[in-house]
């Protein structure tokens, strides 16, 4: 068997793989071994060539991808700044932890601030003045 024909179906073997697995980790490894063979095909270098076309393959298509990845969009759901200060919620009856405000469709943990001490009754508006870790801090509207 030629010595191109290994590289290419090597390549060929690993994206045959990554299609199998999750990840981009083999669709680089694959492209440069078909390439590295097929050069090996054209130009008959030797193996020492052979890998160092390979390696200069996998180094360019591994930074192609991470220029054109995109950055994955944060999340910020507990925090002041991620849109719950300021809304309106309807306190729902207390349970063993305390106080919940239900916002949209979402149900909180909350507490009152230290100068309220009786809370509202249980269904009245209540204003988120802001966010503690993951408790509203809610006063009645």
């Amino acid at each position: 068997m030629e010595d191109w024909l290994i590289w290419v179906l090597a390549g060929l073997a690993a994206l045959g793989a990554e299609m199998l697995l999750p990840g981009a980790y083999l669709l680089w490894i694959g492209a440069a071994a078909i390439g590295a063979g097929l050069i090996l095909a054209w130009l008959s270098t030797p193996f020492w060539a052979t890998c160092l076309v390979f390696l200069v393959l996998l180094a360019g298509g591994v930074t192609f991808s991470l220029k054109r990845r995109r950055p994955k969009p944060t999340q910020r759901v507990n925090t002041a700044d991620a849109g719950l200060a300021g809304r309106i919620g309807v306190l729902l009856a207390p349970d063993g932890s305390g106080l919940r405000v239900r916002i949209g469709d979402s149900d909180w943990s909350a507490r009152l601030p230290r100068d309220v001490a009786t809370p509202p009754e249980i269904g009245a508006r209540v204003l988120v003045e802001a966010v503690d870790g993951t408790i509203l801090i809610i006063r009645p509207d």
